[in-house]
């Protein structure tokens, strides 16, 4: 469903990520790691079509991102870190918008809406605004808004980030359970590696740009020697804290760099 072959790319003479190569079978749950600023949000920039590559490949569902967004585009949904949901609007009116936004017809959004709010347990609230959920009843309204146009994949970029532990273990028991009946393809990110842990299938593990270890989530611990998750990961990235959002500040700092250049 996602192949990716030598992938790089370049902001000046920063490399962000280098010679990055993986591939997601059809129907997985596919966790991809890394420390602030490894190049986790580039590479998905780059698989969602926001960037182009400097080189390599990229292939969602044997198409070009790079060549052909809009048809990537109707593949693939996401559920971005900061939130992108209509306050003012109740939540069937988000899935809705976003439904028409796809060009769903109305019936199939409708029976879509019904069904996505059920299985995330927000069908009672469907007729209240957003702006009265709390923040585990967006998220789950997200990812369901995420799904609607009936994508073959769901990007989920940290989507349980700032909720308590028994709401971040009801969103992904739920999504579980979408990838097993409906064999939505699930690519995502985490820094709670029990998480990763539970639910992935397999784990890509980025540092600095490049893939320092795949397998699954036994595998790498086997590895590492690791009693958990969370000791393979520093074990293969090291234990120096982190710059917050240095990736995503860099990516901006030097995109505006290339572009002044142009003028």
């Amino acid at each position: 469903m996602i192949r990716v072959e030598h992938l790089t790319k370049t902001f000046g003479e920063i490399q962000a990520v280098r010679d990055v190569s993986f591939e997601v079978g059809m129907g997985e749950i596919f966790a991809f790691l890394g420390p602030n600023g490894a190049g986790k949000t580039t590479t998905i920039k780059m698989l969602t079509t926001l960037l182009r590559p400097t080189s390599g490949k990229v292939e969602i569902d044997g198409l070009d991102p790079a060549h052909q967004q809009n048809e990537v585009r109707k593949r693939f949904g996401i559920v971005f870190q900061d939130p992108s949901l209509d306050d003012e609007l109740t939540a069937a009116e988000n899935l809705d918008l976003h439904g028409a936004l796809y060009h769903v017809p109305r019936k199939l959004r409708v029976e879509r809406t019904e069904s996505l709010l059920k299985l995330f347990e927000l069908w009672d609230r469907r007729n209240d605004p957003v702006k009265q959920f709390s923040g585990g009843m967006r998220r789950r309204l997200e990812i369901a808004r995420g799904l609607l146009h009936t994508p073959k994949i769901i990007f989920l970029d940290e989507p349980t980030l700032g909720l308590d532990p028994q709401t971040r273990n009801q969103l992904w028991a739920q999504v579980k359970k979408l990838n097993e009946e409906e064999r939505v393809t699930v690519f995502l990110t985490t820094h709670y590696m029990d998480e990763a842990d539970r639910v992935a299938h397999r784990i890509a593990v980025i540092d600095h740009g490049a893939i320092v270890a795949q397998g699954t989530p036994a595998e790498l611990k086997q590895q590492t020697n690791s009693e958990t998750l969370e000791q393979a990961f520093l074990a293969l990235t090291g234990s120096s804290i982190r710059d917050e959002g240095a990736e995503a500040n860099r990516d901006l700092r030097n995109m505006a760099k290339m572009w002044r250049g142009r003028r």
